[in-house]
């Protein structure tokens, strides 16, 4: 599975990027591709391309404020969650995400 995810919290310190890093680290062990947009205090880094959206199977919003760009991902399956259920339980997060879309 291609997967795409945009993580954003509150402070735009702390969880953006250890919630970035765990799914990275999920994604990859149960064998997927992803990248990973964060929307943080320094701005947004690791921007997704036109070109990451649209090889994307699903677009994960891990977040606790709104998305910048959201329009970008018009047309993909989105699965939007609390930055605090990708910090938990990233894992069962992606392998929720695989099953429904029998990947």
């Amino acid at each position: 599975m291609n997967i795409v995810a945009v993580t954003a919290c509150t402070a735009g310190i702390a969880h953006t990027y250890l919630v970035a890093e765990k799914l990275q680290k999920a994604a990859e062990e149960l064998g997927h591709k992803i990248k990973v947009e964060t929307q943080g205090s320094a701005g947004v880094e690791n921007e997704l391309t036109d070109e990451d959206i649209n090889n994307a199977d699903v677009v994960i919003y891990a977040h606790d404020i709104a998305v910048r760009g959201a329009n970008r991902f018009a047309g993909k399956k989105i699965v939007d969650v609390p930055i605090g259920t990708a910090m938990k339980q990233p894992k069962s997060l992606i392998a929720t995400i695989e099953k429904k879309l029998g990947k």
